[in-house]
């Protein structure tokens, strides 16, 4: 048998006379599913990234009346000086109590500080127009996996949506071709019954 005509057996197209309607339907969900997916990629990831992008824009918007101040952390903060692929711990950011100068006042509070540090040690914090100790600004690495993650969340959001129809519109082809079957026994086994 060549791959013609198993693909055309696999997709219900090869004029079986004992083929049901159901059964060719069955046979091209998945196919139609997966071009489903692959039509609705680019528009999803494009949505994602640009939903991420939008709110970038207003978190940096609302930076720019951000400043910051030098900080003496009061606590050593836990955890290793490197990270585990060696790139400095400064990307595990804890909060950690300190203590800094604003508006001729000093202020204790807790304040993010890279993991590893120690007591004494100074950081700069970000503060905002009310003073509120905020997180430091997205770098352009963060905003890249920000919206990288946004993209494969949709993929699989959109994956998961698509293989929940499959699965639906398998059970209501199962339900429909058992009522098909039920008929079909109810026509012919009387029949049978009076031949035995």
């Amino acid at each position: 048998m060549t791959w013609t005509k198993k693909l055309a057996r696999r997709l219900g197209a090869d004029r079986n006379p004992l083929r049901r309607s159901t059964d060719r339907i069955e046979a091209w969900l998945v196919p139609v599913a997966i071009a489903v997916l692959l039509a609705l990629s680019p528009l999803v990831t494009s949505l994602a990234a640009s939903w991420v992008r939008t709110d970038v824009a207003a978190a940096r918007h609302a930076q720019r009346s951000w400043h910051h101040v030098p900080a003496v952390l009061l606590d050593a903060v836990p955890g290793p000086m490197m990270a585990g692929n060696g790139s400095h711990s400064d990307s595990w950011l804890i909060w950690t109590p300190a203590r800094w100068a604003a508006d001729g006042r000093t202020r204790v509070g807790r304040v993010p500080a890279g993991a590893g540090s120690w007591a004494g040690s100074t950081v700069q914090v970000w503060l905002d127009r009310a003073g509120n100790v905020e997180l430091p600004p997205l770098t352009a690495g963060q905003v890249r996996g920000r919206i990288i993650a946004a993209a494969l969340v949709a993929l699989v959001g959109l994956a998961v949506i698509l293989g929940c129809m499959l699965v639906l519109i398998r059970r209501l082809l199962d339900r429909r071709r058992l009522a098909g079957w039920e008929t079909a026994w109810l026509a012919v086994g009387p029949q049978w019954s009076r031949r035995s």
